[in-house]
């Protein structure tokens, strides 16, 4: 039996959830990203309290190692592995598109079945800059077709796959690039704010196959570097 701790502060809405063999039992969730750190202990310390669960009995903790925020993804990293290394317990990172991906397959799974859903590519987009978004893109067994990147978004992007696929949008960058697109294959989804939940489910897979981060070496993924506009 398995009790996660799972983080995700990689985006605009923060999420802690705690969850036993994958299915959470408590969760808090934040849209103040400039709070996220301030947030996140006292989050943590609710959901444990609701679930009745103390801390010396979590067996891992799970977060979102980016792309995302820069301020978000370290405070996301530093807590997870603060806490690991305190109850010398073990860390768990996930990619945040893949857990975007696959909270909207779940969605796709509800609404439309499984054959369907299996059939989709999915498009997880974190808004950047401008018309720069940070995304990936996946089969139906969340299999990586693109590769995470940083991507300026014009009309022909994601052309080809369109052309033979019907493809799931979904995250903070969609919207922008939901003004470009006008193909018929594309869909949009909606629900890929509160990851957690999400993550909690593809912790327990890990944690199953041990499969850890190294504590030491283990830290954000960026994809790019730091921008920051400096008034003269």
């Amino acid at each position: 039996m398995s009790i996660i701790l799972n983080l995700d502060t990689a985006t605009e809405t923060a999420s802690v959830c705690i969850a036993r063999e994958g299915i959470t039992l408590a969760m808090r969730s934040s849209t103040e990203q400039k709070d996220h750190a301030s947030w996140i202990q006292p989050a943590i310390m609710e959901v444990l309290q609701e679930a009745g669960i103390v801390l010396r009995d979590v067996q891992a903790v799970a977060v979102t190692a980016g792309p995302g925020s820069y301020t978000g993804l370290r405070v996301g990293m530093a807590t997870a592995k603060g806490l690991c290394y305190t109850l010398k317990i073990p860390l768990i990172t996930e990619n945040t598109l893949l857990v975007m991906a696959w909270a909207a397959r779940e969605k796709q799974l509800l609404m439309t079945g499984s054959e369907d859903a299996a059939e989709m590519l999915y498009c997880p987009m974190i808004d950047a800059r401008r018309m720069e978004v940070f995304t990936a893109l996946y089969d139906g067994g969340l299999n990586e077709i693109m590769p995470p990147a940083a991507l300026v978004l014009e009309p022909s992007t994601f052309k080809e796959a369109l052309n033979n696929h019907t493809v799931c949008f979904t995250g903070s960058g969609a919207g922008k690039w939901k003004h470009l697109c006008t193909h018929p294959n594309a869909r949009y989804s909606d629900n890929a704010n509160i990851l957690a939940p999400s993550l909690a489910k593809i912790a327990t897979g890990l944690f199953l196959q041990r499969k850890f981060s190294d504590l030491a070496y283990a830290g954000p993924v960026y994809l790019k570097e730091f921008y920051s506009h400096n008034k003269k």
